[in-house]
């Protein structure tokens, strides 16, 4: 997929804790890039996933991570992390991660993809939850037309973020 068709992205540098003695990206650094792009896709949103975690709200657990990898990342390089949901299921969310160069243009591939699945889960007990209705309203709102919905529409949504 081209970065076009992600709708959401945000700018991170490879460091160099991040890379290997010939400064090229460490496999496990690429799961902290998508941790980097999920929090950012939901504040994007208008709210923390860690916040709404914490309150209560909802949490999620990762279940599957899909990572491949198409050409190296290179300490100090800019990339572009875009992201997009694409799947709600009951109690699951799936995100789409497309790593490219900053510098590269429109129709470049990706230097990488993720794909990663998370259970939405109740953390008193370990039960499975549901993906909260506000939570797939502001995310189809976004990956179907692009607006973004006032959190003020979501009051327990609002209220466990702290708003």
């Amino acid at each position: 997929m081209r970065r076009g068709h992600y709708r959401f992205g945000a700018p991170v540098r490879v460091r160099w804790q991040e890379c290997d003695a010939q400064g090229i990206a460490f496999n496990g650094s690429y799961l902290g890039w998508l941790e980097v792009a999920q929090a950012e896709y939901f504040r994007n949103l208008g709210f923390s996933i860690y916040r709404v975690a914490a309150n209560g709200y909802f949490d999620s657990a990762v279940v599957k991570v899909t990572i491949e990898y198409k050409a190296p990342v290179r300490v100090d390089e800019m990339l572009d992390l875009r992201a997009r949901v694409g799947r709600i299921g009951n109690t699951s969310l799936t995100l789409e991660v497309a790593i490219f160069s900053e510098s590269g243009g429109p129709d470049d591939p990706p230097l990488t993809t993720i794909e990663s699945v998370y259970v939405g889960y109740y953390a008193d007990t370990g039960g499975t939850r549901p993906v909260p209705d506000s939570i797939r309203e502001l995310v189809g709102a976004w990956e179907n037309a692009g607006e973004i919905l006032p959190l003020a529409n979501f009051p327990e949504l609002a209220a466990a973020q702290g708003q």
